[in-house]
């Protein structure tokens, strides 16, 4: 018999004690996972660049096989894949959010820095940058072509509704789709977007008209200004980008801009995302 602190043990309690201290630190040790998360990864076929895609499906989905769901694309994954699976998993499993598949999709593998996010988020050559710029337009298409097809073939997802998600220069890019291709995404949240990019050449863009339905969403932070410290005036140019989306052709384009009280760009987005979300998928209104 062993001593344990005050109290005697016997052997057999004694292994039990150990056991159960073995396997709280074993857990402890594990790294945190997203449930029902998997990472793959897809490679363009015009430039052999590689991109993980981090994909999440809802609680529902082993138990209703005849039930398909919309999907929900974010861009910068590592990012804002775990944010959206955190503020998304009460709403959808309480039944206040329609469940949908998360597709996060990540930056090429292999990219240094910030480099592949700015070449695949700006629609246009910045002559005074010094990372590349201007494949927005590649980058959409290998979304369009690629990662649709194999989103929509490997999982049950209902087609016609498909959500984009782009923060910075992620909203700008966002901004770009939704000008020259309105009818790719069915919504769209357009994080603090970078309309100040290349001197404003987004807002020179003509849109393209379309009369199917589609409902955007763009949120900034009320601090994202010069007076606040801020290096871009995020506020006016979200404001801008609201005029001119409502400026195109269609009846069914509908547009709300969401002005976060206290948020700066370092902090605006989760409230832009689920705001965003909510306003889209709510089924509680």
């Amino acid at each position: 018999m062993k001593r344990f602190g005050k109290i005697w043990l016997t052997p057999a309690r004694l292994l039990s004690v150990l056991f159960i201290i073995v396997s709280s630190v074993s857990l402890a040790n594990e790294p945190y996972k997203v449930l029902r998360s998997q990472v793959i990864t897809l490679k363009e076929p015009d430039t052999g660049r590689v991109y993980p895609l981090y994909i999440k499906l809802p609680r529902s989905y082993s138990k209703e096989p005849e039930k398909r769901y919309p999907v929900i694309y974010l861009l910068d994954a590592p990012y804002s894949f775990p944010i959206a699976s955190g503020a998304t998993r009460y709403p959808m499993n309480s039944g206040n959010m329609q469940e949908a598949i998360l597709v996060g999709i990540a930056y090429e593998k292999g990219a240094k820095g910030a480099s592949g996010r700015v070449r695949d988020f700006t629609p246009v050559r910045a002559p005074d940058w010094k990372l590349q710029t201007g494949n927005a337009a590649g980058h959409a298409a290998f979304i369009q072509n690629t990662i649709f097809p194999y989103i929509e073939r490997t999982y049950r997802t209902d087609n016609k509704t498909r959500t984009f998600v782009g923060n910075s220069l992620g909203g700008l890019f966002g901004a770009y789709i939704l000008f020259s291709q309105p009818e790719m995404f069915t919504s769209y949240i357009l994080g603090s977007p970078s309309v100040w990019f290349n001197d404003e050449y987004l807002l020179s863009l003509s849109a393209t008209a379309t009369d199917a339905p589609v409902k955007v969403f763009i949120g900034v932070g009320s601090l994202e200004t010069h007076a606040a410290g801020e290096k871009q005036e995020m506020v006016a140019g979200a404001k801008q980008l609201v005029n001119k989306i409502r400026e195109i052709p269609g009846a069914n384009m509908t547009v709300k801009l969401h002005i976060i009280e206290g948020a700066r760009h370092s902090t605006a987005f989760p409230t832009t995302l689920i705001q965003g979300l909510d306003w889209i998928y709510s089924q509680s209104r």
